[in-house]
C-alpha cells in the first residue's frame, strides 16, 4: 500500500512517528474506484472521509427535477466525502462520483477515535481540515451572492487550473451554478476581449 502522498501530505501539518505511521497504516485503506463508479449516495450513511492519491471525483446533489448540483471536485492531495454525514453517521445528502478512475485512502468512521487516542496529533490535523474547509465553503458563498457568473468563472479557472483541463464544461457549469451555454457565451466573450 503506497501511502506515500498522504504522509507527505501531513508533514505538512504534523510529524509522525515510525510508530505512529505504521499504526496509520494498520487503520486505513486503499481503494481503487473506476471511473462512474460512487463513493457515497445521497441517502446512504457515509462510512469513510477519504484522500485522493489520483483521479478525480465530484460532490453533488440531485435535486427533485433531477437536476444535478455540482458543490466541488476532488483531485490529488484533496480530501473528499461527505462530511456531515461522515460526521453525524445520518444519511448523506450528497453524491460523491469519480470522475475518472481513482485511487483513495478511505479512513473508516469507526476506527476515527481509536485513531486520533493512538495519534492525538491527527485530532488537530483533522480540525485544521475541518475548519479550512468551512471557511472556503463560506467564501464560495459570499462568491455566489457578489461575483457576476463570467467573474466566478474566471476566480475558478484561477484557482483550479488543473481541474478545467480534466472535467467537461457541463460540470464547470453546474458547479457555477450556469448552464453550460451561458458558460460558452461567457468563454467566447473572454476570447473576444483578448
Amino acid at each position: 500500500m503506497n501511502i506515500q502522498p498522504l504522509l507527505a501530505y501531513i508533514e505538512n501539518y504534523i510529524d509522525l512517528t515510525s510508530d505512529e505511521i505504521a499504526f496509520l497504516e494498520s487503520k486505513i485503506t486503499v481503494r481503487k474506484y473506476l471511473k462512474g463508479q460512487y463513493i457515497v449516495q445521497q441517502g446512504d450513511i457515509c462510512k469513510y472521509t477519504c484522500f485522493v492519491l489520483s483521479g478525480c471525483t465530484k460532490t453533488f446533489y440531485v435535486d427533485k427535477e433531477g437536476q444535478e448540483h455540482i458543490l466541488m471536485f476532488s483531485i490529488e492531495d484533496w480530501w473528499t466525502s461527505d462530511m456531515g454525514s461522515f460526521i453525524t453517521q445520518t444519511p448523506a445528502d450528497f453524491n460523491v462520483q469519480c470522475i475518472e478512475n481513482t485511487e483513495l485512502v478511505m479512513f473508516p468512521y469507526d476506527v476515527n477515535e481509536e485513531l486520533f487516542k493512538g495519534i492525538p496529533k491527527l485530532e488537530r490535523l483533522f480540525r485544521q481540515i475541518i475548519e479550512r474547509a468551512f471557511v472556503a465553503s463560506q467564501k464560495r458563498i459570499v462568491r455566489n451572492f457578489s461575483l457576476s457568473a463570467k467573474e466566478q468563472y474566471l476566480y475558478f479557472r484561477a484557482q483550479y487550473p488543473l481541474i478545467e483541463q480534466r472535467i467537461p464544461q457541463y460540470m464547470i457549469a453546474s458547479y457555477l451554478g450556469i448552464t453550460k451555454e451561458f458558460l460558452s457565451k461567457i468563454k467566447s466573450q473572454l476570447i473576444l476581449e483578448q
